[in-house]
């Protein structure tokens, strides 16, 4: 289960850097300070690069391919994105590995899959994505992260400004983010850990900017479900006191996000709590402990999606504890052992 979880990670990162910066509101005043970065040249805040790139799909239309290099593995998509300010759409076709297809309308997302003919429909609250580089009025960015230029490079034949977000502790990993000079869209982000080194990459190896995309066109393909069987994942918008969970000790910059209640292989419902610090997200799954199902446990790696699963008992039952995350091993540590069973 935890590999599952893991693969849908790493292909997921395809579909979020078209759509994770896009629909998303900031404050007036990062507004008020964009705006004023482009009367004079000088160094940019957090807030300014980020608004920039979230900017960047709300005014340009865009067809390119994205590559993925990850934990040694890598994946390509094509990518249609268009905006015609009022909604948003996305096609992502992979071009490697399995296939499969998924489209965005805002918060609608339906992914088919051809070989098995089934389509799952979802809203994107509920995907937990990684990793959130933006989150509304989430003051922790400036808190837990510096940014700082680092010149320009070329990407898939544009020129890219390049800026890196370091963390200010451990508990994160940091980003170097290009965007193109222009309209300011993401067109390659790597993850780094404390040394620097390159956990993840995901790319544009090539980009053809104001491309003809018709948004109805995108909308017949996603409305187009003959031939598919039409599954749509039963989840209940909860909160984790109603489950009977609290974060006795919160780890540093993070909030809860969300919290559903969806169906398990073991009948009973598990649920999934998500916590972002505007950046990174970390996703706990909740649910039963069952030895016929549930292994042995211990922590895995994918690029810089790091999973941690254990066995622990609250309320004279057994429970099993994923977490999953795009940071160091030592936070997700940290969230599992804040985390208790209450009645």
């Amino acid at each position: 289960m935890v590999m599952f979880r893991l693969t849908f990670l790493f292909w997921s990162r395809l579909l979020l850097l078209a759509v994770t910066l896009s629909g998303l509101a900031l404050p007036a005043r990062a507004e008020q300070a964009a705006g004023a970065s482009q009367a004079a040249p000088r160094e940019r805040s957090i807030s300014e690069w980020l608004l920039r790139m979230h900017e960047a799909p709300r005014r340009r239309a865009y067809i390119g391919t994205l590559v993925v290099s990850s934990g040694g593995s890598m994946a390509s998509s094509r990518v249609w994105h268009v905006c015609d300010g009022q909604q948003q759409m996305e096609r992502v076709e992979s071009l490697t590995g399995t296939p499969r297809s998924t489209f965005r309308r805002n918060d609608e997302v339906i992914t088919f899959s051809p070989q098995s003919r089934v389509a799952v429909t979802e809203k994107r609250e509920a995907l937990g994505l990684f990793p959130h580089l933006l989150k509304s009025g989430n003051a922790s960015i400036e808190r837990f992260y510096s940014a700082s230029p680092q010149g320009s490079e070329r990407v898939a034949g544009f020129e890219a400004d390049i800026v890196q977000l370091a963390p200010k502790d451990g508990l994160r990993f940091g980003y170097r983010i290009w965007s193109e000079k222009r309209s300011g869209l993401v067109v390659k982000l790597q993850t780094l850990d404390a040394q620097g080194r390159v956990l993840e990459q995901v790319a544009f190896s090539e980009l053809q900017l104001d491309a003809p995309v018709s948004m109805d066109k995108l909308s017949r393909m996603m409305g187009n479900t003959e031939g598919y069987k039409v599954e749509t994942p039963a989840l209940v918008k909860t909160t984790p006191a109603t489950e009977g969970w609290r974060l006795a000790q919160e780890v540093p910059g993070f909030r809860p996000m969300s919290c559903y209640r969806r169906p398990s292989a073991s009948g009973e419902d598990a649920v999934q709590w998500v916590f972002s610090d505007g950046l990174a997200s970390v996703s706990f799954f909740i649910e039963a402990y069952d030895p016929r199902r549930h292994g042995q446990e211990g922590q895995q790696t994918l690029g810089a999606t790091h999973a941690l699963v254990r066995r622990m008992q609250g309320g004279g039952k057994a429970w099993w504890l994923t977490l999953v995350g795009e940071v160091p091993a030592q936070t997700l540590q940290a969230f599992a052992q804040g985390l208790e069973r209450v009645p």
